[in-house]
């Protein structure tokens, strides 16, 4: 056997890569830590050390899930709390029912995942639970029914630490469907979605699947957006904000007035004018959509009017800021959701804290056709007449 069969062996032994960069082994490690402790603490300060030590293992597996695995479906607080509750009920019948034997623990397991199932609840280390009520010592067997109260407790206690210690460490907990931006308040998808994976393709695809997957849908959604950007990146190569910008830039000043921004966009075709200070620093932006306001109420009759006392109307009243700006090395795909999804219509270009050019979605659209036209050339592979 070569080298190289031996090595490609060895490599199917072993675990698929986690994924995980270290600095979250770190964060979840000391999470869980706080999780457990807190919770156990709670529980032995109001049933005693003994109750509160027997209910560690479950709470421990648990605590695993909500700070090392928090995006998965099975860590939501749901499936937690629910799992932990009907774990318990099923733990306390049997237990009543049957007693303590070997046998009344497994049938109370396989009890309650169908319950958590049928739910929409299922946890694992609730599994655990349902054994662990079968199976109680004589300290919580002598609790009866109230030991659904030590065990409420701890689920409760660690979910709260979970939400709490996970949002102070920058990560979103519970996961919970991402609010769709609709800047124009029709029933369209939103452009980026219109061609590509949809959500009834997902929907279908776990369908057809017919099994668990440990990931909530919208968590799915985003790993498959986030690979298609990453492979949208890799296609459009070289294309950058500065490969793509216009350079000639038309510009106003904080003290242009209204009808001269209206002059500007008139006599070149623009939709947007970036206004710069005395030292050429860009400190907002103006739009058509800026100007129409300020025109109308102009356009009104008022006795000042008539006696040509109008007041002057300056683009810093009226002008757009903060700005939205990008890079001059920013690469294409990050500015396609921009002028496509968030209703922008041009991005100041920066080198620095200087302002190099403009991106407008003509100009966005012009580059994209002009990597697609040397794409297809680049592949046409056809053969020549003879």
């Amino acid at each position: 056997m070569s080298l190289r069969a031996l090595n490609n062996g060895f490599n199917r032994l072993l675990p698929a890569p986690l994924n995980i960069p270290p600095k979250e082994w770190l964060r979840a490690g000391v999470g869980a830590l706080l999780g457990l402790f807190l919770a156990g603490l709670a529980c032995s300060l109001a049933f005693g050390p003994t109750v509160a030590l027997h209910l560690l293992g479950p709470l421990a597996a648990s605590a695993v899930l909500l700070f090392a695995v928090h995006s998965g479906a099975l860590a939501q607080p749901w499936p937690f709390i629910g799992s932990y509750a009907s774990a318990t009920a099923v733990g306390l019948v049997l237990h009543h029912c049957f007693g303590s034997a070997l046998w009344v623990a497994a049938l109370a397991l396989g009890v309650a995942i169908l319950l958590m199932c049928l739910l929409r609840c299922l946890h694992p280390p609730g599994g655990g639970v349902a054994v662990s009520v079968v199976l109680a010592d004589s300290s919580l067997a002598a609790m009866g029914d109230q030991v659904f109260e030590p065990i409420m407790l701890n689920a409760l206690v660690l979910v709260a630490v979970a939400v709490i210690y996970n949002r102070l460490t920058g990560v979103r907990y519970p996961k919970t469907a991402a609010a769709r931006k609709d800047l124009h308040h029709t029933a369209d998808v939103l452009p980026g979605e219109r061609v590509g994976v949809s959500g009834e393709d997902l929907d279908q695809a776990l369908e057809e699947l017919g099994e668990f997957v440990d990931v909530t849908r919208d968590e799915l959604e985003r790993i498959i957006m986030a690979t298609e950007q990453h492979a949208l990146k890799r296609s459009l190569g070289g294309i950058t904000a500065a490969s793509v910008m216009s350079r000639d830039v038309q510009l106003a000043s904080p003290q242009t007035t209204l009808q001269q921004a209206w002059q500007l966009l008139s006599s070149h075709h623009l939709h947007t004018l970036p206004v710069l200070d005395d030292a050429r620093r860009l400190v907002g932006i103006v739009s058509l959509t800026d100007l129409v306001g300020p025109a109308m109420a102009q356009g009104r009759f008022s006795w000042r009017a008539l006696l040509g006392r109008r007041p002057k109307v300056l683009l810093e009243q009226i002008m757009s800021r903060p700005v939205i700006t990008v890079r001059s090395d920013e690469p294409a795909v990050a500015l396609i959701p921009l002028l496509s999804e968030q209703g922008l219509h041009c991005l100041p270009v920066m080198d620095g804290e200087a302002l190099v050019g403009v991106i407008t979605q003509t100009d966005l659209i012009a580059g994209l056709k002009r990597q697609l036209l040397s794409e297809m050339a680049a592949s046409d592979h056809r053969i020549p007449a003879l």
